[in-house]
């Protein structure tokens, strides 16, 4: 006989929503990295797009550590004791701003080989950020548990941010 342990099946892994806080810095960062190229793209100027790809990705890992030690020193504040761990952990939680400025910088850098200019990168670039606000919008809706008429309605609210950057883009052009 044997006296094996009795086998247990597992369930299969189902992927957790990322947390308030990621979600968070990911908006963030797609902003960030949205009015940045906007910013960058200057009519008249000679086309840069990898200068631009790296402003945007320093500014982007610049603006998650400010934000990371914004936390450290709010943390100051409490009563609880961390010291650099807790600081170091704050900064490398924001890595989803870095992250989320991702999809623009690899849109410029398909325009340094002359794939296409600069400015049709950065127009594809706002599309495609105001496209994933609209999507996360409704995604984090539905995760909410509206119906899918109040998601789509929150998707359509957070994908204004990316048209009003859209929209700035084309006026001051």
């Amino acid at each position: 006989m044997s006296h094996h342990a009795p086998h247990r099946s597992r369930r299969p892994s189902v992927p957790r929503p990322p947390s308030e806080t990621a979600l968070f810095s990911g908006v963030y960062g797609l902003i960030l990295a949205s009015a940045l190229a906007a910013a960058l793209d200057s009519p008249g100027e000679a086309d840069e797009p990898g200068s631009d790809a790296l402003w945007i990705l320093l500014t982007a890992l610049a603006s998650a550590a400010a934000h990371g030690y914004a936390h450290v020193v709010a943390h100051r504040m409490s009563a609880e004791r961390g010291g650099v761990r807790v600081g170091l952990r704050a900064m490398l939680a924001e890595w989803p701003v870095v992250v989320a400025a991702l999809p623009t910088v690899a849109l410029l850098l398909t325009a340094v080989p002359s794939w296409w200019t600069e400015s049709q990168a950065v127009e594809t670039a706002l599309l495609l950020n105001t496209l994933l606000l609209a999507g996360w919008g409704a995604w984090t809706a539905r995760r909410a548990g509206r119906g899918w008429a109040a998601s789509l309605r929150a998707g359509a609210a957070d994908m204004l941010i990316g048209l009003v950057i859209i929209s700035a883009n084309a006026l001051i052009k």
